[in-house]
């Protein structure tokens, strides 16, 4: 099967609507003139069905670039399809804080470590 046994994403951007947007991917991906319908069909969030890979998502709260609500949507689609998810959203650390998000002790990466290790993906 091509279908990913999971999807690790990290400040993603998952919504295209005007609410969530970052604007330089929506204008990337559809153009500066697009319709509701392709922006629909191109958020992730709305795409959501029970064969979605489970997923794994970090962001923190303060993230100017991309909103935390593009996790948070996409969390609270993959809960109501019953996949499984798990998101970690720190208090501080913006966009792009990588593996050392400096402004806490707790490391996403084992985090994710055991994440994987309790879904069967990591021995």
């Amino acid at each position: 099967s091509v279908r990913p046994d999971f999807s690790i994403l990290i400040y993603p951007v998952i919504s295209l609507s005007d609410s969530l947007m970052h604007k330089g991917s929506r204008d990337n991906l559809l153009g500066t003139d697009t319709s509701a319908a392709r922006v629909i069909l191109y958020s992730a969030d709305r795409q959501v069905g029970t064969e979605t890979p489970p997923a794994f998502l970090v962001h923190a709260s303060d993230d100017k670039a991309v909103p935390v609500g593009n996790s948070v949507a996409y969390y609270q689609a993959l809960v109501r399809n019953k996949v499984i998810a798990e998101m970690h959203v720190y208090q501080q650390g913006g966009h792009g804080f990588g593996l050392n998000n400096k402004t806490t002790q707790d490391q996403w990466s084992e985090r994710l470590r055991n994440w994987l290790q309790a879904n069967k993906w990591l021995p």
